[in-house]
């Protein structure tokens, strides 16, 4: 994909439906009784291996544009694959299908590409474990191909070293088939739409958060029936953050993204760019099936840096690529830290960030835990490598809309793991 720089981006646009929510609606109500109905359903590849391994465990899933129909089986109703379950590039799907088949009769396999399959899984290993799931890694590398067995389940507290939402889910969902109930508790609160679903679902699960401190405690009681629900997904903020970066760093820009889940685990981005300068308005708030949702207006915007640190860092963890690109356009320096769980994302975003920073004549110094980028200098067009990580693509082609000349996004593709008509949207806007 080749782009230059742009000016008066105008209009209104729906973005796709939200990723985590759309994996969660296949798996939850795959595990529910009756028929679930989700629309507005994620159709990239990420949700569709979601789909793919559900349907090799016995579940009939329907298809129809981004209407999915999916006939559950209850707790207990999922069968024996007969094969490697292919879960692609997509750590959510690994990760939290890893939680319900430790609570199956059955054994399991899971794998996934190159990327994937080098990605950290001890961080579900261990409470897996410590709950008495039989799992392990079959390379012995703490990465899959995973090996799941028959095992039988007990409740633990744990206590996450990192917050994370597919640690927390994943623990959560191999507590629906424990003996008692099972907690998590993290050093931050982690995106919660775990927690939000499957109390629609109708899941004995509650959510405290300590008052002395910033920790936040999940737990769940099994023995609940998941009832299979009717579900509209919002449109993904993380998504939206690349139209919302456009609109207030592209010249004598309006943009206008309807009906976009604004889920305060899930919302840092908003509270990042107000801290730029960002004009942002949100109009038409509103809550459905127990998810924030509204308009979000944006206008162009003379945008400065900031620090972004701490607890704010999981609700905008997979928008880090596309803040870090309003850095560079913004006066002054942007400091990023706490955010060394860049590092095991699809790419180790950290350097591949930066890496591309610098290519396009940005001042960008990549640290342990995060990047100081010192913006204001105009962006030049370059080559960018995307190494297959969607978020990179996407971060970058925002980039190139602000910069001199042209700029060239390697693999472009790769796009297709969240948002498949990413470059049409563009065109809605021009």
């Amino acid at each position: 994909m080749e782009l230059c720089s742009i000016t008066g981006l105008k209009g209104k646009i729906t973005v796709p439906g939200d990723k985590s929510i759309s994996h969660r609606c296949v798996m939850f109500g795959s595990i529910a009784e009756g028929t679930t109905e989700v629309h507005h359903f994620l159709t990239g590849a990420d949700c569709l291996a979601t789909i793919r391994c559900f349907r090799a465990l016995g579940i009939d899933i329907e298809e129809n544009g981004s209407s999915v129909t999916i006939h559950g089986k209850g707790l207990r109703g999922l069968t024996a694959p007969s094969g490697m379950l292919d879960v692609g590039n997509s750590g959510t799907t690994t990760r939290l299908l890893s939680g319900i088949l430790a609570g199956q009769p059955f054994e399991s396999r899971l794998s996934g590409d190159n990327s994937l399959n080098s990605r950290p899984m001890k961080r579900i290993i261990d409470p897996l474990t410590q709950m008495g799931a039989k799992i392990s890694s079959i390379r012995g590398n703490g990465c899959a191909p995973l090996l799941i067995a028959p095992g039988e389940l007990h409740g633990i507290h744990y206590e996450s070293p990192v917050a994370s939402a597919q640690v927390k889910s994943c623990i959560l969902l191999a507590g629906l088939y424990a003996d008692g109930e099972t907690s998590v508790t993290e050093p931050s609160l982690s995106r919660n739409h775990t927690e939000l679903m499957l109390k629609e679902f109708g899941a004995d699960i509650r959510s405290t958060y300590a008052l002395d401190s910033t920790k936040a405690t999940a737990s769940v009681r099994p023995g609940s029936q998941l009832c299979g629900q009717k579900i509209t997904v919002p449109g993904d903020i993380s998504s939206a953050a690349y139209f919302i970066a456009a609109g207030l760093m592209v010249p004598d820009s309006e943009i206008l993204i309807q009906n976009v889940g604004i889920n305060p685990t899930r919302a840092g981005i908003l509270r990042v760019c107000e801290d730029m300068g960002g004009d942002i308005t949100l109009l038409n708030e509103r809550i459905e099936g127990g998810e924030k949702i509204a308009d979000i207006l944006v206008r162009t915007s003379r945008l400065h840096g900031t620090t972004i640190e701490g607890g704010i860092i999981p609700t905008l963890i997979d928008e880090i690529p596309v803040i870090a690109v309003m850095a560079a356009a913004a006066e002054g320096t942007t400091i990023i830290k706490d955010a060394a769980e860049l590092k095991v994302k699809e790419t180790d975003r950290i350097e591949t960030v930066t890496d591309n920073l610098k290519s396009m004549g940005c001042d960008a110094v990549p640290t342990e835990d995060g990047m100081i980028i010192n913006g204001g200098k105009p962006l030049k067009g370059a080559t960018i490598h995307s190494l297959l990580d969607h978020r990179i693509a996407m971060a970058f082609s925002i980039a190139a809309l602000v910069a001199e000349g042209n700029t060239k996004i390697l693999d472009s593709k790769c796009v297709d793991v969240s948002y498949p008509t990413f470059y049409d949207t563009f065109e809605e806007l021009l």
